[in-house]
């Protein structure tokens, strides 16, 4: 699992226990696992589990979600992304 700060949850839409791809851009290593909703305000994004041996704190994630949209829905969709710095603030937002 990922453990991520519940502010940085909202921020996205990430949804407790929703399933994730994450790649780490610092070892090149991808993985699945799902989202366990962590202290708000905290900066805490970390691996738990099994998921721990696909990083070490320090590393860059990027955290993927999806959802399937029926062809009203398409036109009307837009991603959210967020950059944070390097204690998981938001620097930047395409929300």
């Amino acid at each position: 699992s990922l453990t991520i700060d519940e502010d940085l949850m909202d921020a996205v839409g990430i949804l407790n226990y929703e399933k994730l791809l994450i790649a780490n851009l610092d070892n090149g290593k991808r993985l699945e696992t799902y989202a366990i909703k962590g202290p708000r305000g905290s900066g805490v994004a970390c691996l738990n589990g099994a998921a721990a041996y696909k990083g070490v704190i320090g590393d860059r994630l990027i955290v993927m979600a999806w959802c399937q949209l029926d062809d009203a829905e398409r036109p009307h969709h837009h991603p959210k992304i967020v950059r944070l710095d390097e204690k998981n603030r938001i620097v930047a937002s395409a929300v």
